[in-house]
């Protein structure tokens, strides 16, 4: 029976990379397969994109209204044999739409392989990923490192270059001056302290000259 993979990792881990990597080693044996993000990654429109610089062409944009299911019996009218579907960009998949993907595995045995992350730059669960954590036949961290060596866990969200802890939880890396840094969870903590301190610097001042 077809599993549900969910692979994850904090930013620059190579996800979307390893998803590529995934689609070409079945291409390459010859399988059908079906290559999905979410509408809401604008991030290289209709592509995948890596930071290495390969990218790769999805089959369907989905948004928050798209139902897997319908998708897939819709492509297996024309193309019988489907063997997998990799999501890439998963944290931002709806609790419905991993459902779905989990009953694609079980009912039409189409394994589905989902890259995504675990958590956002405010250390709070998207909504696809918690799902997949809890849904998963197999769940595979992808590990990379903070810039201190240790394994980094957190994502560290900067604007114009300066770490930011507030703010909307979907903001695309390359968008509006936004960037992302992976840490490990004592540089996160360090960072955060670090930019409560220079936020409560000015009402401090505030407060003397009342």
């Amino acid at each position: 029976m077809a599993k549900l993979t969910f692979r994850y990792s904090a930013m620059n881990a190579g996800k979307s990379t390893m998803a590529m990597q995934v689609a070409h080693n079945y291409g390459e044996i010859g399988a059908n397969i079906l290559v999905w993000k979410p509408l809401i990654d604008t991030k290289g429109e209709d592509t995948i994109t890596s930071r290495i610089g390969i990218n790769r062409k999805v089959d369907h944009l989905l948004s928050d209204t798209d139902s897997p299911v319908i998708l897939i019996k819709e492509v297996l009218k024309t193309t019988p044999n489907i063997d997998a579907i990799i999501v890439d960009e998963a944290q931002f998949l709806t609790e419905s739409q991993v459902n779905e993907l989990y009953y694609i595995t079980k009912i039409f045995d189409i394994a589905v392989l989902c890259f995504g992350l675990r958590c956002d730059f405010q250390m709070q669960g998207f909504v696809g990923a918690p799902r997949l954590l809890l849904l998963a036949d197999d769940i595979e961290e992808i590990k990379t490192l903070c810039s201190c060596k240790k394994k980094a866990t957190q994502n560290l969200r900067l604007v114009n270059g300066k770490p930011t802890f507030e703010g909307e939880q979907v903001a695309i890396d390359g968008t509006e001056d936004i960037t992302y840094k992976s840490v490990c969870g004592e540089c996160f903590i360090k960072y955060y302290l670090e930019w409560m301190k220079n936020k409560e610097q000015p009402l401090i001042k505030e407060r003397k000259k009342l």
